[in-house]
């Protein structure tokens, strides 16, 4: 009755991971108890989901093919496409979240189109293998239309790309999806939590890293500055991530924006606690759920874990 911060299975985004195939369910070394799974398998996974409560999943892809400009991301008939297709006809009433990356789609594992000698974009006054930003914002809108037509409710653009959510928005209005929300990864830091998830989602840049455009850990400032830009062009949802190592970014955005805010709990903050409770060094239970309540009482609307399916029975669902 006194309690401040209540966590619930409405509180969660379960974070699923497909692929090509069928009958597969293969481990992700690093994330104990999760897996790469085929849309066959994903359908169980997702109805699983729905029988806990758990209102909504985010869907990323592994395509069995990648090119320079991750051309599966905006195949209607790419992995994520069919998937959400497939999921929404066996569990309607989950809410579909399509992350809108292309790290996982191309062959170079960055985030778009790089400047490249020879390609189409090559800009011979920007460095190579710098990302090109508006060449990506084009690409974007055109996976994003693909993968609303498949049925997703919610496009959650993840590259911290100037400009990404409007021309986002442009695309879906453009094409009748206004009902289309957009999650923006709208603070998302240049993190080292990310380990796993490259392994998980097989997205590990070639070369280089992904700070030319993802956010200076030291900096909060320049986050609210980032997330009133995306409010401007038409964000529904703020995210900041990771959600552990940025609580005060959280507890700022709260303050400052009245959109709801989701945070990503990431696969470092995941594995890290498993890692610690396989070695004796905690309790799992304990640990993920006083991580989830900090995460909440910060001020996260929803967060995005790994955790959700065990949350929900750990909290007696």
């Amino acid at each position: 009755m006194t309690e401040e911060t209540q966590l619930g299975p409405a509180d969660f985004i379960y974070p699923l991971f497909v692929r090509p195939g069928k009958g597969i369910r293969k481990p992700i070394p690093s994330m104990p108890g999760q897996f790469q799974l085929s849309i066959d398998e994903l359908t169980i996974e997702v109805e699983k989901t729905v029988k806990l409560g758990i209102p909504a999943v985010i869907l990323f892809g592994i395509p069995d093919k990648k090119d320079a400009c991750g051309s599966d991301n905006f195949d209607p008939d790419g992995i994520v496409p069919t998937a959400i297709r497939a999921v929404k006809e066996t569990s309607p009433e989950i809410v579909v979240v399509s992350d809108m990356c292309f790290c996982e789609y191309t062959d170079h594992g960055h985030c778009g189109v790089i400047n490249t000698r020879g390609e189409e974009h090559f800009n011979p006054a920007v460095p190579e293998g710098y990302l090109l930003n508006d060449p990506t914002l084009e690409l974007l809108g055109r996976a994003s239309v693909v993968h609303a037509r498949a049925g997703a409710d919610i496009i959650a653009p993840s590259g911290m790309l100037d400009g990404m959510v409007n021309a986002i928005r442009t695309a879906l209005d453009g094409e009748s999806f206004d009902h289309v929300a957009i999650m923006s990864y709208a603070a998302k830091y240049s993190s080292g939590f990310y380990g796993p998830f490259r392994e998980a989602a097989e997205s590990a840049p070639g070369f280089g890293d992904r700070s030319q455009y993802q956010m200076d850990p030291g900096n909060v400032r320049e986050a609210i500055k980032e997330i009133e830009l995306d409010v401007n062009e038409g964000a529904d949802i703020l995210m900041v991530k990771p959600a552990m190592p940025y609580l005060d970014v959280i507890s700022a955005a709260r303050d400052r924006f009245n959109q709801p805010i989701a945070a990503y709990q990431v696969s470092g903050e995941f594995s890290m606690i498993h890692a610690a409770a396989a070695n004796g060094w905690l309790d799992l239970e304990r640990c993920a759920l006083e991580s989830l309540r900090g995460i909440k009482r910060a001020g996260a609307d929803m967060i995005l874990t790994y955790f959700a399916p065990d949350a929900v029975k750990w909290l007696g669902g």
